[in-house]
């Protein structure tokens, strides 16, 4: 599957990008020289491999070749994912002579972390909601059993 991020320039401003989209669309700020969006940060996330650097480099910073070896695809592959990364602020590039090193960048983490929050508490209350119901239907069935079972005699 292919990604494509389409840039503004003052060349293109105005028109748009053959085969852009809505969705591949940078926002306001979110190109080249503006700051990280949480758009961007999503974008990043939504491939596996993406996910897998990100995984890798949880343990701390390694140079560009040995992210490379630790996939099957090709090294400008991986190349490309690291450049994604780096315009969603997730990697941090350092340059030591002719060595890239990368490593994580959590803070666009957070702006995900705390969109997901939403929904985490909406998921919590439904699911505690749906225990109750379930817990009180339960006991309801369990009292008509028992009083099945134990008629009341009448005199």
């Amino acid at each position: 599957m292919r990604h494509r991020l389409v840039t503004y320039s003052a060349r293109n401003s105005g028109r748009k990008t053959p085969g852009a989209s809505a969705a591949t669309k940078l926002p306001p700020g979110g190109g080249p020289s503006g700051g990280a969006t949480p758009d961007l940060a999503f974008n990043a996330l939504s491939d596996p491999t993406r996910r897998a650097v990100l995984d890798l480099l949880r343990g701390g910073m390694r140079p560009a070749g040995e992210i490379a070896r630790s996939f099957t695809v090709s090294r400008p592959a991986i190349s490309k994912h690291l450049g994604i990364l780096r315009r969603a602020h997730l990697v941090e590039e350092r340059r030591e002579g002719r060595h890239r090193l990368y490593q994580l960048n959590p803070e666009p983490l957070k702006a995900v972390d705390s969109w997901l929050e939403q929904y985490r508490t909406f998921w919590t209350a439904s699911l505690n909601n749906l225990k109750a119901f379930v817990e009180a239907e339960y006991e309801k069935e369990l009292n008509e059993a028992v009083k099945k079972q134990h008629p009341k005699k009448e005199k």
